[in-house]
């Protein structure tokens, strides 16, 4: 087991994967609660949701640490689910089936732009500059979500965003377990964010800003209502209508995807030479998950940013993916237990690793205006537009108009003119 998930080579033992795992598990969770009420919405069955989104990130995770030997966790994506039920279903008008049939179509262009290596081959032709800006940038992304489900930073209409209130319960949970965490860290607690999530759900449950849990074991919904729903609306694949649904589920789930890989491999120290090893079998665990959930019931998957706690954690391996798995398994038993883990709970775990993986910043170029400017753009685009995929397209854009500019026509990937003309078409849609 350690020679196949290369241990030695990595550094790590199996109580470091492990912590890790737990840790990365803790910080994920919540989509096991949220995504069903999400897609509920939309007029899905909330049970049927539940078990399509657990089993889905059980494989995915299973694929992405076995195949790649990376420490990712794989689930249905937050940002896509919101675009699923809010604007197709509802905005649209357009039948959850319907919906779900996209969802299938843009996994299975997933899975052949994956086996092809299209994905890989983007990934690899990204300067290594914009590659650390978007490392970093998600670092400051994953910190303002954070800051947010703390109630730290709410929203104001006369400024955007603003002071939280400090005298609210919940916010002062989220302080507290964010203080213990930094402790921990600088006292090098091996751990430390797992056991500061722990600390926080049992002062939360003392003080009673946690609930707590109903119960230990819990039944298993049935898959029924959703299972195979994707498969009986395919006659309006072509419609323009279907056809802009799929093309959004496949753009931002390919550069969401990507821009964790990226963040990922620069956190734990495995880009070697601005080349991510195993980069494509990591995009094909990712592709096979949203192939697998469209047909079980749920939205398209990503690599989930918050993957970065275990790493913070000393998570270095696949092995970290495989315990996440099981521990997604073990879930849909203990489904109960699962209410302990709140968004005040998670918080200072994702504004901690917001810091570190913030600082990759510190590798880019900007003494060089024409990649510092772009760079800067792809950083606060991020968490100002609350996506990642909207601030590598800002980032993606001004990089090849600058070089254009410059007169630097063949600094520029081919792959690169491209892809800015589909950011401009994408930022276009959004729009």
């Amino acid at each position: 087991m350690k020679s196949f998930f290369q241990f030695a080579e990595r550094g790590t033992t199996y109580r470091k994967e492990i912590i890790a795992g737990l840790t990365t598990f803790l910080s994920m969770a919540y989509i096991l609660v949220v995504n069903p009420i999400i897609l509920s919405e939309a007029g899905m069955d909330r049970g049927a949701v539940f078990t399509a989104t657990t089993l889905t990130a059980i494989i995915g995770t299973l694929l992405m640490g076995v195949l790649s030997n990376y420490p990712i966790g794989v689930a249905s994506s937050m940002g896509l689910n919101s675009f699923f039920t809010y604007s197709v279903v509802i905005g649209m008008g357009i039948s959850w089936q319907t919906a779900l049939t996209g969802v299938f179509v843009s996994s299975i262009l997933f899975i052949i732009l994956s086996l092809i290596k299209v994905r890989e081959k983007i990934i690899a032709i990204i300067p290594e500059d914009l590659k650390f800006a978007i490392a970093s940038g998600i670092g400051f992304f994953v910190a303002f979500m954070g800051l947010k489900n703390a109630g730290i930073i709410v929203k104001s209409d006369a400024t955007f965003v603003t002071l939280g209130d400090f005298r609210s319960g919940p916010t002062l949970l989220a302080v507290f377990g964010f203080i213990v965490t930094v402790v921990l860290l600088v006292r090098n607690v091996r751990g430390a964010i797992f056991y500061g999530m722990i600390v926080s759900a049992i002062v939360g449950m003392i003080a009673g800003l946690v609930p707590l849990p109903t119960g230990i074991l819990g039944s298993i919904p049935s898959l029924s209502p959703t299972f195979g729903a994707a498969f009986t609306h395919l006659d309006q694949v072509f419609t323009p209508e279907l056809l802009a649904v799929v093309f959004t589920f496949l753009f931002v789930g390919f550069f969401d995807t990507a821009g964790t890989l990226i963040a990922i491999a620069s956190q734990a120290g495995l880009m070697k030479d601005n080349q991510i090893p195993n980069a494509g079998r990591a995009l094909l665990a990712d592709s096979s998950a949203s192939f697998v959930g469209s047909v079980l019931g749920t939205t398209t998957t990503a690599s989930f940013i918050e993957s970065s706690a275990g790493i913070a954690a000393g998570g270095r391996t696949g092995f970290t993916s495989v315990v996440m798995s099981l521990l997604f398994a073990l879930a849909l038993f203990f489904s109960p237990l699962l209410s302990v883990v709140t968004t005040e709970v998670t918080a200072p775990a994702l504004i901690v690793v917001g810091a570190m993986m913030s600082s990759q910043v510190r590798f880019v170029k900007w003494e060089k205006l024409e990649v510092a400017i772009p760079a800067f753009i792809t950083i606060v685009a991020m968490p100002f537009t609350y996506g990642v995929a909207t601030g590598i397209a800002l980032g993606f854009i001004l990089y090849t108009i600058i070089k254009m500019a410059k007169g630097e026509f063949r600094e520029v990937h081919p792959i690169m003119y491209v892809l800015t003309v589909l950011f401009v078409a994408y930022i276009g849609y959004i729009a």
